[in-house]
């Protein structure tokens, strides 16, 4: 449906001035110009809004019912553009994100501190998903953009490499590996290792790196989430193979992290986005502000 505003701003100015000649001097168009709108606006609605003889020019009782609506449709509209300009100006508005769990536990949070300290009128909403969930969020536009483990392009996704991620071993401060700085993959092979589960995006990442270099590890136990496999050895279940991201060193004081060689495996994070995507001023912001702090 079309919105006239051109004819019921000067309906709106006739009706104010009473007068076809001054409301045109107003709207600094002419008389003609003038007329045509309202009869453009008149032929759209079907109804005649305004009686005018040589002498005066007066409403209709439709046009004198009309009037308020018309004069609150154009406040609305002008509200409505105002807020948008400045809030493209000031960069205000809402981001939703989203992100592979292990980003939202220690690589996220000082970056949406900064942008909480630049933007604080700003919300935003951050889905930890796997790394499936992390690209269906963005193509269905349930997320502006999203922070993922790289995998084979989508024709309608674009990325940009953010960091490398190394995969370490984590174990309590009272295991024997505890005093190790390093530790070859092959040396995990005799011990209970909670790795990640095939549902995991690391999962697949992992076998592949490892079969290149003859090296099989039997899971004692298989995690989803690495939060999770983190929490296990807390309590003493095992030793983990984890992103380093996944590890908050002050959330678990006892905890140990030991760097895994021949090979290192690492994964890369990546900017997600669509390829045609238009990015608000607020969500541009952030994106900005994470490609920029890319390590």
């Amino acid at each position: 449906m079309r919105i006239d505003t051109l004819g019921v701003q000067a309906f709106i100015a006739i009706a104010d001035h009473a007068s076809f000649s001054r409301a045109a001097d107003s709207l600094h168009v002419t008389q003609t110009a003038l007329s045509r709108r309202v009869q453009n606006l008149e032929a759209f609605l079907g109804v005649k809004l305004i009686e005018r003889t040589t002498r005066s020019v007066t409403l209709t009782r439709i046009g004198r019912d009309f009037l308020p609506q018309a004069r609150r449709l154009l406040t609305d509209l002008a509200s409505a553009l105002v807020e948008i300009r400045e809030s493209g100006k000031a960069l205000r508005g809402d981001v939703t994100i989203a992100c592979v769990p292990t980003v939202g536990v220690h690589y996220l949070p000082g970056i949406v501190r900064e942008y909480a300290r630049r933007y604080p009128t700003n919300r935003v909403r951050i889905l930890d998903h796997s790394s499936s969930g992390v690209a269906a969020a963005v193509l269905r536009r349930e997320a502006e953009f999203g922070i993922n483990m790289q995998a084979p392009g989508h024709p309608e996704l674009a990325s940009i490499p953010l960091l490398q991620d190394r995969l370490v071993l984590v174990c309590r401060d009272d295991h024997p590996l505890a005093r190790r700085r390093s530790l070859a993959w092959k040396a995990l092979e005799r011990f209970a290792v909670i790795l990640p589960g095939h549902e995991s995006g690391n999962r697949p990442h992992l076998d592949m790196a490892l079969e290149r270099h003859e090296i099989r590890l039997q899971a004692h136990y298989e995690v989803q989430r690495s939060s999770t496999a983190v929490g296990m050895v807390a309590k003493g279940v095992g030793i983990a193979v984890v992103p380093a991201l996944a590890v908050q060193a002050d959330a678990y004081p006892g905890l140990r992290i030991i760097a895994l060689v021949q090979p290192v495996v690492s994964r890369t994070l990546v900017l997600l986005s669509r390829i045609k995507a238009h990015l608000t001023p607020a969500a541009q912001a952030l994106y900005d502000l994470l490609r920029d702090a890319k390590h």
